[in-house]
Formats: structure tokens, C-alpha cells, sequence
């Protein structure tokens, strides 16, 4: 027969189900934290693959812009001698092609003649006249240089004889005086 449910039997009923759901619920929270770190570490792995993968990627840039630098600079090291060499053909051609035109017949080759003879003649006119102004210049201070020497000689000459003119002045007249007047002051202190 059946019994009808006592509250202690309920109650223990009610505690095992409870502890049940207690020990199912345990299980989903830790599935969810065990889930949830899964997730975080693939997370950071991700982060870390494409971390790397930025970084490797910087390192081949880095790289290929390096050596397209040192590609530009062996570029440039053999272009610059080749332009050089071009240039001075280029430069040579137009002088010997120009030299040939120019004395390609008679005609030309005396018109040539006549303009270098002419470019002499100025060249030599030009030379004649520095010549002529250096000299008139050299000239000009000479004068005048010895116009200062002879003014400094006059006046020398002038002291000359002013200083003999004093001098036998002095002798003549002033040296009898001065005995005169020293023979005077001896006979005073006797």
C-alpha cells in the first residue's frame, strides 16, 4: 500500500535534488570557465601568430627596401661613368666634325686663316696698349719721385749752407767774443 510522502522523506527528496542540480550546475559553470580559457588561449595565440607574422612581414620590407637601396647605388655606380664617357664622345665628335667643316675646302680654310690672323692683330693692339700705359705710368711716378728727391736736396742743400754760413759766422765773430768774455771772468775771480 501506498504510503503517503512523510515531510522528512520530502525534504531529503527535496535535498537530494537540490544537491543533484547543485552537482549538475557545477559541471556547466566549470565547462564555461574551462570553455571561456579555451577561447581566451586561442585568442592570445592568434594574437601571437599574427604578432609574428606583422614582424616577419616588417622584416622582409626592411629587407627588400635595403637592397633596392644598394640595388639604386649600383645602378647609379655604373651609369654615372657610362654618361660621363658618352658625353665626352658626344663633346669630341662635335669638335672634329666642326674642325672638318670648318676646313673642309680652300675657301673655308682661308676665311678661317683670315679671322685667326685678324683675333692676333686685336690680341697684339691690346697688349701694345697695356705696354704704352704701364710705361706712362712708370713714368709719371719716376717725375714725381724725383721731383720729391730733388725738393728733399734743395732743402738740404739750403741747411748747408745756412749751418756753414752760421758756423763762420760763429768763428768770426762769436769766438772772439766768447774769449773775450771768458778771459774777463777769469781776471774777476783772481
Amino acid at each position: 500500500m501506498p504510503t503517503a510522502p512523510t515531510p522528512s522523506s520530502t525534504a531529503s527528496k527535496t535535498r537530494s535534488s537540490a544537491a543533484s542540480k547543485r552537482t549538475t550546475r557545477k559541471p556547466a559553470a566549470a565547462k564555461r570557465t574551462t570553455a571561456r580559457k579555451a577561447s581566451q588561449a586561442k585568442a592570445a595565440g592568434t594574437r601571437t601568430l599574427h604578432q609574428s607574422e606583422s614582424t616577419v612581414k616588417q622584416a622582409q620590407t626592411a629587407t627588400r627596401e635595403t637592397a633596392d637601396l644598394l640595388g639604386d647605388y649600383a645602378e647609379r655606380a655604373v651609369l654615372i661613368p657610362v654618361g660621363a664617357a658618352l658625353i665626352a664622345r658626344e663633346r669630341v665628335v662635335d669638335s672634329v666634325g666642326e674642325t672638318l667643316s670648318t676646313y673642309s675646302s680652300p675657301s673655308k680654310t682661308q676665311a678661317q686663316l683670315r679671322r685667326f690672323e685678324r683675333r692676333g692683330a686685336t690680341a697684339r693692339s691690346r697688349l701694345e696698349r697695356e705696354v704704352r700705359k704701364a710705361r706712362v705710368q712708370a713714368e709719371r711716378q719716376l717725375r714725381e719721385r724725383r721731383r720729391t728727391i730733388e725738393g728733399t736736396v734743395s732743402d738740404l742743400e739750403e741747411r748747408r749752407d745756412a749751418l756753414t754760413k752760421g758756423s763762420s759766422d760763429l768763428f768770426t765773430n762769436r769766438v772772439p767774443e766768447l774769449a773775450n768774455r771768458v778771459q774777463e771772468r777769469i781776471l774777476s775771480l783772481v
